[in-house]
């Protein structure tokens, strides 16, 4: 996504146009290199001649571990000989730049987008790529991988507004009272279920471990257009293997503050700069657990937003040991 993101900035501060088109049935598309063979589908007799035969299949097909691999080297293979480069820092970004401009196009298994500096070349590569597969022209940008997109004279507005209400409605919080934060700085989280002065039960684990896990994949993918619940979120992600009740309120805070602006994205601004600015800051160990740093950046490429994390620091050997002694 941060490919994604980087190229669409660049291609609305350039003022050029963003396709998309999808591949109609893309894993079927792979030729096989290995000897491949399969039981007789439903309908085909298996009777007579045919009742100790099998199939070797000469073709990928849905299911099959080598599918999406061939589907990739094929149509790698279909640009490579339309003149497109491969990056080497992404697999799915292909280049082209010739006399009369530039060509990008972006892969994400069957959805495919293609930019570049002339409408006349994003064209002619439509066409020569709906003369080896079977694809449909989705036209203008509007909708790819579950994110909306909305362009205007300012840019572009990524956002993941249906997405969100659907989870606030999958959580039973559509008339719930919003939140002004993602957490509470007052509380800090914790795997202990017992208070270690009191030793009281403070923290039940929940009966239905599946429930937070799945909520927490989800504001996960939500991510993806919103950098203000990054950090929530990763602290959250701490908690998947033995969560706890105090976690899963924690989760529907989140929730209840994304109920407030479900709408809410990032512009991919559409003011010319290709100056990368970075921003990064780390707290001083937080984790009460681990005594880890937890650092977060966030990095632009001229007034867009393109790329942000929040991570909890690695430690060396020796401070692990330092930690591990007391020390």
């Amino acid at each position: 996504m941060v490919t994604v993101r980087t190229i669409l900035a660049l291609a609305v501060s350039k003022s050029w146009h963003i396709h998309q088109m999808d591949v109609y049935n893309a894993f079927l598309n792979g030729d096989l290199e290995d000897e491949i063979y399969m039981s007789l589908p439903q309908g085909f007799s298996n009777q007579g001649e045919n009742m100790n035969k099998v199939c070797r299949l000469e073709k990928s097909l849905y299911g099959l571990k080598q599918a999406p691999r061939q589907w990739n080297h094929k149509f790698a293979e279909s640009l490579q000989k339309l003149h497109f480069k491969q990056s080497q820092y992404d697999h799915y970004l292909f280049t082209r730049r010739t006399t009369e401009g530039t060509t990008i196009i972006l892969v994400y298994v069957d959805d495919i987008l293609i930019t570049g500096s002339s409408l006349k070349l994003v064209e002619e590569t439509k066409k020569s790529l709906q003369q080896s597969f079977k694809m449909k022209d989705l036209g203008e940008l509007k909708y790819f991988l579950g994110i909306e997109f909305v362009r205007s004279n300012s840019g572009v507005v990524m956002h993941q507004r249906k997405y969100a209400l659907q989870l606030i409605s999958e959580v039973g919080l559509s008339g719930a009272k919003t939140t002004g934060t993602p957490m509470d700085v007052n509380v800090k989280l914790t795997s202990k279920q017992y208070d270690d002065q009191t030793g009281q039960n403070q923290n039940e684990p929940l009966a239905d471990q599946s429930a937070y896990q799945k909520l927490i994949g989800k504001l996960l993918y939500l991510n993806m257009t919103r950098p203000d619940i990054s950090f929530s979120v990763q602290t959250l992600s701490q908690f998947l293997h033995q969560p706890k009740k105090s976690h899963m309120d924690a989760a529907l805070r989140v929730v209840k503050y994304i109920k407030r602006q479900p709408g809410q994205g990032i512009l991919l601004s559409s003011k010319c700069s290709n100056e990368i600015i970075a921003y990064c800051d780390a707290d001083w160990a937080a984790c009460p657990l681990t005594r880890k740093s937890v650092t977060g950046y966030v990095i632009k490429l001229g007034e867009s937003v393109v790329s942000w994390k929040a991570k909890k620091q690695t430690l060396c050997q020796e401070a692990q040991l330092k930690l591990s002694i007391g020390v």
